[in-house]
This record gives structure tokens, C-alpha cells and sequence, in this order.
């Protein structure tokens, strides 16, 4: 019997602190106030809140016991696929949380901000180093709005020229967010399929590439988990027709220190520093999505950049031919500050992170091989993908195996993309998972598979160890609950 990290435990409800609390009861004392009181104007603030009384443990103990329903990447492993659930070292929150990171007004003026102006200087000769391209923004504050400055470059790009484009072609194992991007800044996607190996085929693209294309939304590897080996070849057909190559990056964990983008005839690639370079991600936030360019398209990059003159630094809005800003401010600094005591901590250990990701990945394919059925029975980089194809005569679903896998201690993988899969399984194990942990987490996928042969309808009610047992997903999306 494995020692799988999922048991009955105590789980602990929780009530409405309104609920809890007592008139009087206070968890704080304050200083005799030294001025006279003065009554709240009601028609000035409106209604005065009810707030409830309550003493500090009744407080504690109520955020405390909410944490402990939460589950994330402290908690355990976090095999989502195309999301890069790294573990993030607390080194990098303690550095971000320095005074001088964490104190410093975006108002100050460039004099008294020298030391963010550097961080942010230096973060951007980094990835420019690391992903081989000449210059970098790192102004978009998430992986989608460097999607739509990757777009809106393209645009200006083409209107620069005198010859604005129409369309982008986006094939179908892109990241989703990509057809909407190119939407907003006026393109018309042009969906493409990948050929029979699960990657672009040149041959395809030559077909729909024509001059009225602004040019190609490559996610490399794609959401297949799958090396786009053709990429050069597509690049240079691209190109031929006077377009440009843009590059999603949100899966360079499986890249880093092994492969040069701008050799791969890239114009424009984006990164998501809360996936690739270790900054928390997951619930909403934060992120960054900077923007990497090549020498000919630095000029529209979006304003304010950090420059360097000398020994100094300072924020500039001169060039004429930029996109505009896209951040109220610079971008999300926080992040940047942990991405970049990440990038100076590894080094370049940095490839041996993308090794190790390419291999665990590798590893649970073939260890998970005649369990589950194998999308794409090849070599894959930092994900691969599965579906219940072995489990649809016994009527059990990928749903089905996602749910019994929180029981066994587990966060359940991506499931049910990328679309072009029937019933997918995403696995993401990311270099921070020991052999030991992947090897709980294979043992939990076969001991489901067989309750899936010997007890379908008892798999079907999982997850049965949690809080709240499995939801009716069909009436909660035609009758959602919107008041708490």
C-alpha cells in the first residue's frame, strides 16, 4: 500500500464571521483618543457597516481554518499542464519584500529610484540573453497583455511599412488566449492543423501564408508538449510573404539554456515570468508578460523604457514610433524583483531546470504508457498528454480520474485541453517534483485505473474525502449561485 499524501483528516467548518460574532467582544485595545468625538454624518457615508465583535483568536483561528482549504504548489504537487505550477523559493519573496523593493513609490523620481531602475535594467539584458533576442519591455503585467504588445507591435509593424495586414494565423495548438489577442488589434485569426505528428508542417503554412497575413502565432513547444521542429523552415515561408513570426512563450520552462529563439527566426516572443522564472502564480495574480523583440522592432516596444546613461538610469518616453503604454505604471515590480533573484540564483543551472522538467515529463509518459492512453506516443518536452480513451468502456471519463486523484492527495491536472485531444490529460510535473513524489503520483494514477475496471460507479462519486463533494457541474453552470 502506498503512503499517498491524500487521508481523512480533520476538516473544519467555518462560519460567517458575522455569524460569530458578540456585541462588545473586541480583539484590540486602543489609546484613549485625545480629541473630542465626533459624530459620523450618515448622509456623507451612508449606511454605517455592521461590523461583527469578535476577540483576535476568533479572528485567527477564521483566516487560519479558510488557508487550510486551500490547496497550491505548498501544499503538494501541481501537475497542471501548459501552466508551469513551479515551486517558487521563499528567497525571492524575501528579497521583493527588502524596503527599498517593496517601499518604493512608482511616483519617486528617477534620483531616488536608481536601484529599481537598475533591477529592471538588468532583468532585461537577462532574458534578452537567455531567450536570444535583442530587446526587451518588461512593461505587460500578465502573459495575455504581452500576447495583445506582441499583436499591437505586428500592427505598427505593418502600418510602418504602408501595407497593413488582415489576418494571423493561429494553429491549433496555440495557447487559446492567442486568436483573441489577435481579435483585439483588428486581425482575423486563421485557424491551422497541426499534421499527424502533433507539430506545423511547412507545407501547411505555405498554403494559407499570402500577403495580406501579418504573420503566424506559434506556441513553442506547443500545447502538446510537442518541440515545433519545422519552426525554422515555417519562419523563413513566413518572411518569404513579408510577415513576421510571434512566438508565445509561456512554455520556455522547457527552453531555457537549450534553445535560441531568435535563431528560430522569431520576431516577437513573450514570457510569463510567474511560469518560467519561479514568481507565484495561480489565483489571478500577479504575473508579468514581458516582451522580447528583435533589433529591427525595438522601436515600437511600449514607453516609458528604463535607459542607461553612464552609470545612470531613468525612464523615457522618446520614441516616437512605440506602441503606447499598456501599465499605469511600469509593470509589476514585485514580480520582476523575484524573477530576477531567480535568474542570478540558478544561473546557469537555469538549463538544468528545463533539463529536469523535460525529463520528469518524459518520465511520467513512460511510466504511465498502456495505463492511459498517449495522445502522442513520442518524445515530448515539459508536458505530455493522455486521454481516457483505455477507460471509455467502463464508461469512466477523464472527469472521473481528475476527481478520484484529489482523494489520493493530488491536484488534479489540466484536463480537457488542448481541444484538438478527445477527453485530455495534461500532465506538467515541472523540475521541482522529486522521483519520489512522480512516482506517488503514477502509483495514484494506475491504482485509479484499476478501481476504473473493477468499480466505475464508485469512481464516479469521487471525490468522497473532501469538504464538499463532487457538484452538479451541469446545474451550476445553467443556475449559478452569484450571492455567496
Amino acid at each position: 500500500m502506498k503512503d499517498f499524501p491524500g487521508a481523512n483528516g480533520l476538516v473544519l467548518n467555518e462560519r460567517l464571521l458575522w455569524e460569530k460574532g458578540k456585541p462588545g467582544r473586541c480583539g484590540m485595545s486602543l489609546p484613549e483618543a485625545d480629541v473630542d468625538p465626533v459624530p459620523m454624518d450618515e448622509n456623507l457615508v451612508g449606511e454605517i457597516p455592521d461590523w461583527p465583535g469578535l476577540s483576535e483568536v476568533e479572528v485567527v483561528r477564521h483566516f487560519t481554518r479558510l488557508s487550510q482549504w486551500n490547496y497550491g504548489v505548498d501544499s503538494g504537487m501541481y501537475p497542471l499542464g501548459s501552466c508551469t505550477m513551479k515551486y517558487n523559493p521563499k528567497i525571492n519573496d524575501q528579497i521583493a519584500a527588502l524596503n527599498g523593493f517593496a517601499h518604493a513609490h512608482p511616483l519617486l523620481p528617477a534620483l531616488l529610484s536608481q536601484g529599481a531602475l537598475r533591477l529592471m535594467h538588468e532583468l532585461g539584458l537577462l532574458l534578452a540573453e537567455i531567450t536570444g533576442m535583442d530587446a526587451v519591455s518588461l512593461q505587460p503585467a500578465a502573459g495575455a497583455q504581452g500576447e495583445l504588445a506582441g499583436m499591437l507591435i505586428l500592427f505598427a509593424y505593418h502600418r510602418s511599412m504602408g501595407k497593413p495586414r488582415k489576418k494571423i494565423i493561429v494553429p491549433d495548438t496555440a495557447h487559446g488566449t492567442n486568436p483573441a489577442s489577435a481579435a483585439l488589434c483588428g486581425f482575423k485569426p486563421v485557424g491551422v492543423k497541426s499534421g499527424p505528428l502533433g507539430i506545423l508542417t511547412p507545407e501547411a503554412i505555405a498554403e494559407i501564408m499570402d500577403e495580406d497575413t501579418a504573420g503566424i502565432m506559434v506556441t513553442n513547444p506547443n500545447t502538446l508538449g510537442l518541440f515545433e521542429e519545422h519552426i525554422q523552415d515555417i519562419s523563413e515561408i513566413v518572411h518569404g510573404n513579408g510577415g513576421l513570426v510571434y512566438c508565445d512563450g509561456a512554455n520556455m520552462n522547457a527552453l531555457m539554456g537549450r534553445g535560441h529563439v531568435g535563431k528560430m527566426g522569431v520576431d516577437v516572443l513573450h514570457l510569463n515570468l510567474h511560469k518560467t522564472f519561479s514568481t507565484p502564480h495561480g489565483g489571478g495574480g500577479p504575473g508579468a508578460g514581458p516582451i522580447c523583440v528583435t533589433q529591427s522592432l525595438e522601436r515600437f516596444l511600449p514607453v516609458p523604457r528604463v535607459v542607461k546613461d553612464g552609470d545612470r538610469y531613468s525612464l523615457s518616453t522618446d520614441y516616437p514610433d512605440s506602441i503606447g503604454r499598456l501599465h499605469g505604471f511600469y509593470g509589476s515590480f514585485a514580480v520582476m524583483v523575484k524573477a530576477y533573484a531567480y535568474i542570478l540564483s540558478m544561473g546557469p543551472l537555469l538549463k538544468q531546470a528545463s533539463n529536469l522538467a523535460v525529463l520528469n515529463a518524459n518520465y511520467v509518459k513512460a511510466r504511465l504508457k498502456g495505463v492511459l492512453d498517449i495522445a502522442y506516443d513520442r518524445p515530448c518536452m515539459h508536458e505530455c498528454v493522455f486521454s481516457d480513451k483505455l477507460q471509455r468502456s467502463s464508461k469512466v471519463t477523464t472527469l472521473d480520474i481528475a476527481k478520484r486523484l484529489i482523494d489520493y492527495g493530488f491536484h488534479p491536472p489540466t484536463i480537457y485541453f488542448p481541444l484538438v485531444v478527445s477527453g485530455a490529460i495534461m500532465v506538467e510535473p515541472t523540475e521541482t517534483e522529486s522521483k519520489e513524489e512522480i512516482d506517488l503520483f503514477i502509483e495514484a494514477i494506475k491504482s485509479i485505473v484499476k478501481e476504473a475496471e473493477e468499480d466505475p460507479e464508485k469512481l464516479k462519486q469521487a471525490p468522497r474525502r473532501t469538504k464538499v463533494r463532487r457538484l452538479d457541474e451541469t446545474s451550476a453552470a445553467r443556475n449559478p449561485c452569484l450571492t455567496g
